[in-house]
């Protein structure tokens, strides 16, 4: 019989342990950062019923959506009446429209879950992927308080995984759409095909963008005036003054300038440090599904990555599913993406290690001895593995050394008889006698110092 060659499907992440450790230890970190501010953990099934999850999705998305189809379906000749989730808004439209009755609102919601796209394999787009998602959607109405809480939440989380300085850039969609309008630019579909056009001014440039922008029939003056105005950096104080400056009275815009006003002030109440956030008018964000605030995360150091995280506010969440007026705000971070540019750059966040302590052999006699001491070691909190064959210990070591475990164990009869316990630490090469009675707080010591 031939062998069949083990392999993957291109655009999905295999992990070596090592690795996945790294990788929980992020995705741990996220969570924790979101219930930390109170947000609760929805998850919904990878699959949703086709006429429910394709409701709001357009051509291109239907080209990339995976169809789910039982081999007796197939036989049968039934159509595929389900579809695997391309992202976590539709099926959280789906969720808070069928349990309305039931959730309290403001609902403030996170789901860490993988999704899938058809896309053709190429680094950075992935066919299967994770991605975590908050949102809070209200009834009828949400404060736009609520734009400023999301950006802190992630400064908190990015601070905690230690990758790097980063800037949250954010915006509101409604000053370029007054602008616009006050402009003589008043039609709404015109207006949304060039927002989409400024979404690409990182990609393409200016020059592509204002011959897109022709096309589309904005007039030259008013392209030069617009390319002006979003190319302009300062503070966020210095940002908002040149925003008045510019005298437009649109209500449209006169809304949008009052909301990014007030999501300053509210960000300096967080206590976010001004340095991780900046007002940019260039981020447009391409979905007209947003309708006010908009953001978009980059590391400083590597702008080449794009946004590592990003978001805004939407009128209403589940308009195909009902009736009532569901608006909210919502802020994403894709966790597979951002850990395959930091793995391709080895700038990989340092994670704590899942076994804290292997219990070595040294006598093959002496394994109860062995066990009762892993017991006594989890029972003050340690994760604990023994080594249950007999090997030399240089083996045992080396087996340590590769799965990632800290700290070694080891005990003889002369320890046994002595109340002692040998202590090694794995990557200083030390060795320590301890006393039995000390050893978990020697333990734990030397852990927190590896971890410092």
């Amino acid at each position: 019989m031939s062998l069949i060659q083990p392999r993957t499907p291109s655009g999905t992440l295999e992990l070596l342990p090592r690795k996945q450790m790294v990788f929980q230890h992020m995705m741990d970190t996220i969570r924790r950062g979101y219930e930390r501010f109170g947000f609760v953990q929805v998850e919904t099934p990878i699959f949703e019923l086709k006429d429910v999850l394709l409701t709001k999705s357009g051509g291109e998305t239907e080209k990339q959506v995976y169809f789910v189809q039982s081999t007796g379906a197939v036989q049968q000749g039934y159509d595929a009446d389900l579809a695997l989730h391309f992202d976590l808004t539709v099926p959280l439209a789906r969720y808070v429209a069928q349990h309305e009755r039931e959730l309290a609102f403001p609902f403030r919601r996170y789901q860490i879950q993988r999704v899938y796209r058809g896309e053709r394999a190429q680094r950075g787009r992935s066919r299967e992927f994770y991605q975590c998602d908050i949102d809070v959607i209200g009834k009828d109405k949400l404060d736009s308080a609520f734009d400023a809480e999301l950006p802190a939440i992630i400064v908190q989380i990015f601070t905690e995984l230690g990758i790097g300085a980063f800037t949250i850039h954010f915006s509101n969609r409604k000053i370029l759409l007054g602008l616009l309008t006050a402009w003589g630019v008043g039609d709404s579909e015109k207006q949304k095909l060039i927002l989409r056009e400024i979404d690409k001014l990182d990609k393409i440039g200016p020059e592509k963008v204002r011959d897109a922008m022709a096309t589309i029939g904005l007039p030259a003056a008013e392209a030069e005036r617009l390319l002006a105005l979003v190319a302009r950096k300062g503070t966020k104080d210095e940002m908002l003054a040149s925003l008045r400056d510019v005298g437009a009275k649109d209500p449209i815009f006169l809304e949008g300038l009052d909301e990014l006003t007030r999501m300053v002030a509210a960000l300096r109440a967080l206590s976010v440090p001004e340095e991780r956030t900046c007002i940019d008018l260039a981020i447009a964000r391409g979905l007209d599904y947003y309708t006010g605030t908009v953001y978009e995360t980059q590391l400083d150091a590597h702008p080449e990555f794009g946004s590592v995280c990003s978001g805004g506010r939407y009128e209403n969440l589940a308009s195909y599913y009902t009736r009532s007026k569901l608006p909210g705000v919502g802020i994403s971070i894709g966790l597979t993406r951002l850990f395959e540019q930091l793995d391709a750059h080895d700038l990989l966040p340092p994670a704590p290690p899942t076994v804290q302590v292997l219990i070595t052999q040294l006598e093959a006699e002496r394994a109860v001895d062995y066990l009762a001491l892993a017991t006594e070691l989890r029972r003050e909190g340690f994760t604990v593995e023994n080594y249950l064959e007999p090997a030399k210990l240089d083996k045992q070591l080396k087996y340590a050394d590769k799965s990632g475990v800290p700290v070694a164990l080891l005990m003889g009869s002369k320890e046994l008889e002595a109340g002692t316990v040998l202590v090694k630490d794995i990557a200083a090469k030390t060795q320590h006698e301890v006393v039995r009675h000390d050893l978990a707080a020697f333990v734990r010591n030397l852990l927190k110092e590896r971890a410092a």
